[in-house]
């Protein structure tokens, strides 16, 4: 069983860890060193969590006593920050710890923090990916679409679906997005 739950204050030093695994290089590089997230340009999307408009989830798994993934939103403000649309678009981060990856928990953090995103009036979501990711594929799923280049990543922009975002099938945040034999224990959602 999985539970999602909000990720809250007392989550950060695993924000941290999601948002190491979020910096994503295609393979063979490894890992980023750790010490990136220390540079102010990626510390804006994690420090002091649970500020005033974050949006986040994490997945905890039966079994594990911390979170495996995560999938968070911040509005950053005047024009900071790499996947910055506007002062109202949050820009969204997810990662999975590499040994829970390839399990179904990105998607289901995605359909979850999507799904709460527009319950609050959010009216589309940035993000940006390199274009040899393969979660490009997955955020696509969920209605994503490249807008932009930015040096060599993709700027993604969703829309809730009142506002001209995918429909209720396939590619919509709206769609169900479980496979079988994934049980979903859902905690409350935070409140922005």
């Amino acid at each position: 069983m999985l539970l999602i739950r909000p990720l809250v204050s007392s989550d950060q030093a695993f924000l941290w860890d999601a948002l190491h695994v979020a910096l994503w290089d295609p393979p063979p590089a490894p890992l980023r060193p750790r010490e990136l997230l220390q540079d102010p340009h990626v510390r804006i999307y994690a420090e002091d969590w649970g500020r005033v408009g974050d949006l986040g989830l994490v997945a905890v798994p039966d079994g594990e006593e911390r979170p495996v993934g995560a999938c968070w939103m911040r509005r950053l403000q005047g024009g900071v920050g790499f996947g910055y649309v506007d002062d109202a678009t949050p820009q969204l981060g997810i990662a999975v710890l590499p040994t829970f990856q390839g399990r179904g928990l990105g998607r289901r953090l995605m359909a979850e923090a999507l799904s709460a995103a527009w319950a609050e009036g959010i009216r589309q979501v940035a993000l940006t990916v390199h274009p040899a990711n393969p979660a490009r594929r997955l955020y696509e799923h969920f209605g994503f679409r490249t807008v932009e280049f930015r040096r060599t990543f993709h700027l993604m922009l969703a829309s809730a679906p009142s506002v001209g975002g995918a429909g209720l099938g396939e590619g919509s945040p709206n769609a169900d997005p479980t496979r079988p034999g994934l049980e979903v224990r859902r905690g409350p959602l935070p409140a922005l």
